[in-house]
């Protein structure tokens, strides 16, 4: 198991447990199995922690054997090593560490003939005291509830330091641990509070720069999970057809349950189960699970514990129809189907005389295919779907479908509505999550923030027509980044996202982010 820190991505040692202060346990990391990875590993090595920066050595870890290994240094390759036989690490030895060979460090190996895998993490070499920050990382969630401890581990690149955890305002810390070779420290917290942590190159040795600080919240219950359609985007079934819902956990080794809402009830419902990660389950619902009609929601706890449910996931409704009752009449108002964008349209569908329907549904059908949008019960024999905001998102044809009380006795689909908003998608907005400028070798993070879900980001740099870091969201924002900057990577960026369903379908591009590398500009990073 690898954790990534500023100084290193290290492979994790079991640790012998020490005796820390109430709130808080040190432990062994738990053998984990991980995703295969061809990203290398670098750490640095010093041939005395009484003085770290006077004999250095750095040592790229690969994950296969290669005869070919590169060091990086402030984003420039430095050493270019072709062995006689494969080799699973090479050592770059660098010697007392001085103004001409500190820096920022990556390494990478030879993945097949004249092809390399992608950089490892990234080392920070400064010659000088306090040393670099560690990096702290909560796993796997960043709040406690009965029962559940939160994990954080603490990880250099350096290796044989001592660690030092803190808990703000907490007189009983700092927590010690001394850590393999490896790097890494891994704590189990069992107190809300805000952490930090540090290390020690020897007793004696002044403390390193603390790490960013990390906030473990107390819950009385488990955030919801979140219940989803398996594969395909919703939409209204025939009877018969397969139903498959997924739920899905912030975090792994948990138990899930579903419920279905009947009348002002919720009633647990039980089906075949499945699983492909310890983080999901997959629900096979059947038709007798399906003609109450009511929402399904699922709930998770810790696995083999009484611990307390979740709050219920959001709900999921799941629409059959046969098709064999007549159909309704969808309206729009205003009735003006080229309405400007940001406005409301209110889309109004009607029951033949004398039906009051157990529902509503909604659907759109566009490029991507028929997706069921909305499911209303307004117990009358009318209801008003609102599509708030509406961009050029929204224009597709829309229909709408009512049923019955018998089970799957439903409507034929309305006639459609059409509805055309003019103008591109709307131009998201672009942050740059760092201030000044950066130094050649490190990484830069933007964030991209939309108005639509479900569509794929891109990062652009003034002049160059191809996108830089592509990113696919199910959320209205992703994370953009760059890797290993240099003086090439300056200038204006900007981002812009386009629908899933339609590759024609583009935002305008958002306001640019100045990008100055250090050595090449002199101002700070900053929106347009």
């Amino acid at each position: 198991m690898f954790k990534k820190g500023r100084m290193g991505l290290s492979p994790s040692l079991k640790s012998k447990p020490e005796l820390c202060p109430a709130g808080l346990t040190l432990v062994p990391e738990a053998e984990a199995a991980t995703s295969f990875t061809t990203q290398p590993s670098l750490w640095a090595d010093s041939k005395s922690l009484l003085e770290p920066w006077a004999n250095v050595t750095l040592t790229c870890w690969a994950r296969v054997e290669t005869p070919d290994f590169q060091l990086l240094k402030d984003g420039v390759v430095k050493n270019h090593v072709h062995l006689g036989l494969p080799a699973l690490e090479y050592q770059f030895p660098l010697g007392a560490v001085t103004s001409d060979n500190r820096g920022l460090y990556r390494c990478r190996s030879g993945l097949f003939p004249g092809t390399w895998t992608e950089l490892s993490n990234l080392l920070e070499v400064t010659g000088a005291e306090p040393l670099p920050p560690p990096q702290l990382l909560v796993e796997p969630v960043s709040w406690i509830t009965p029962g559940l401890n939160a994990t954080l581990t603490c990880s250099t690149g350096l290796r044989g330091v001592t660690f030092l955890l803190t808990r703000h305002g907490d007189d009983e810390f700092p927590a010690v641990a001394v850590v393999g070779k490896n790097g890494v420290a891994i704590f189990s917290v069992h107190l809300a509070g805000n952490y930090s942590c540090s290390y020690q190159t020897h007793t004696a040795g002044r403390p390193s720069e603390p790490s960013a600080t990390v906030t473990i919240e107390e819950l009385a219950v488990p955030p919801p999970p979140v219940l989803t359609f398996r594969g395909w985007y919703p939409e209204i079934l025939k009877p018969n057809e397969r139903v498959t819902l997924v739920c899905m956990a912030p975090l792994s080794g948990v138990e899930f349950r579903l419920w279905q809402r009947v009348g002002n009830l919720n009633k647990e419902v039980l089906v075949p189960m499945s699983s492909t990660s310890p983080d999901r389950v997959f629900f096979e619902l059947n038709q007798g699970n399906l003609w109450d009609g009511g929402p399904f929601t699922c709930r998770y706890r810790l696995h083999g514990k009484e611990t307390t449910w979740s709050t219920e996931s959001e709900p999921v409704e799941v629409v059959q129809s046969n098709e064999k009752l007549p159909a309704p009449v969808l309206t729009a108002e205003p009735a003006d189907l080229r309405p400007a964008p940001g406005s409301l349209v209110r889309l109004r569908c009607a029951a033949p005389p004398g039906v009051v329907p157990r529902l509503f549904a909604l659907q759109r059908q566009g490029p991507g295919g028929r997706r069921l949008l909305r499911v209303l019960r307004p117990g009358q024999p009318e209801a008003d779907f609102e599509l708030r905001d509406i961009t050029a998102a929204d224009s597709a044809n829309y229909s709408c479908v009512y049923l019955d009380e018998l089970p799957f006795s439903g409507s034929v689909p309305s006639a459609p509505v059409e509805l055309h908003v003019a103008g591109p998608l709307p131009p998201p907005q672009l942050r740059a999550l760092w201030t000044g400028p950066l130094r050649p070798g490190s990484d830069a993070s933007l964030r991209c923030q939309g108005q639509v879900p479900d569509v794929t980001f891109e990062l652009l740099q003034e002049g160059r027509e191809e996108p830089l870091d592509v990113q696919r969201s199910q959320d209205a924002w992703a994370h953009l980044a760059l890797t290993s900057v240099g003086p090439q990577h300056a200038g204006n960026y900007s981002c812009r996202y386009r629908l899933q369903w339609s590759d024609a379908a583009l935002s305008t591009r958002s306001h640019p982010v100045e990008l100055l590398v250090a050595g090449v500009g002199t101002k700070a990073a900053r929106s347009k």
